[in-house]
């Protein structure tokens, strides 16, 4: 299973779908928005992208995909 970092957990949690697939294209399809000058929220998009399109569903569900609000 990918080693997200915080910054990727949070992005997931804010387009989570409830499926592997789901977030990957609900992240696709926001980043089809983003500007050249978004070069952070690019890379961060990508980065996630690529660990969540070599992960299984079994491993995207353990995830457990919650923000938490106590940090």
């Amino acid at each position: 299973m990918g080693n997200f970092t915080f910054e990727e957990m949070n992005l997931m949690c804010i387009y989570n779908t409830g499926s592997r697939i789901g977030l990957i294209d609900a992240l696709t399809e926001m980043r089809g928005y983003l500007t050249p000058e978004e070069t952070e929220l690019w890379d961060l998009t990508d980065s996630t992208l690529d660990k969540l399109c070599t992960m299984t569903d079994e491993d995207f569900t353990e995830l457990g995909l919650y923000p938490d609000f106590d940090q």
